[in-house]
């Protein structure tokens, strides 16, 4: 049986927008130290209240994190990562025993809802997927499975 659904006379916006977000420090320096890394990703988490971003989670290793976030309606992810990326800089740029610095790319990949758990136990395993695995070498595998061309 098929339902049209009139979103014309909806009275709300809905999205169900996933984002698996990828980026590395500048010249992806290993600066993300166990008790920096900590910090940092509680500032993250900070600015991405403060911005109505939906971190779902963060994690990573020195040289990268990778973030799990749901889109709103009026959020692209090119502005989200901006705000992160350049807020979570500036949180950290007066003190030089933790200043932030990070590369200028990212990585973005669609997550669909059915996948979202299977990426959360991704990101939060990032220790365990490093310890046989490059960066480099697990961006490729993300494009490859992607389908990245």
């Amino acid at each position: 049986m098929f339902y049209y659904l009139d979103f014309t006379t909806m009275p709300q916006s809905y999205s169900s927008l996933w984002v698996h977000l990828i980026w590395s420090t500048k010249n992806r320096e290993p600066i993300l130290i166990p008790s920096l890394k900590s910090e940092v990703y509680k500032v993250i988490k900070e600015i991405a209240t403060e911005y109505e971003i939906y971190l779902d989670c963060i994690n990573g290793i020195e040289d990268h994190v990778h973030l799990l976030v749901r889109l709103r309606t009026d959020q692209s992810v090119a502005d989200v990562v901006k705000t992160i990326k350049g807020n979570s800089s500036e949180h950290f740029k007066d003190n030089p025993d933790k200043y932030i610095t990070w590369q200028d790319g990212f990585a973005a990949f669609s997550v669909s809802p059915d996948n979202v758990k299977r990426v959360r136990s991704y990101i939060y395993n990032q220790e365990k997927h490093h310890r046989s695995k490059s960066f480099s070498d697990e961006l490729k595998e993300i494009k490859k499975n992607a389908k990245f061309q």
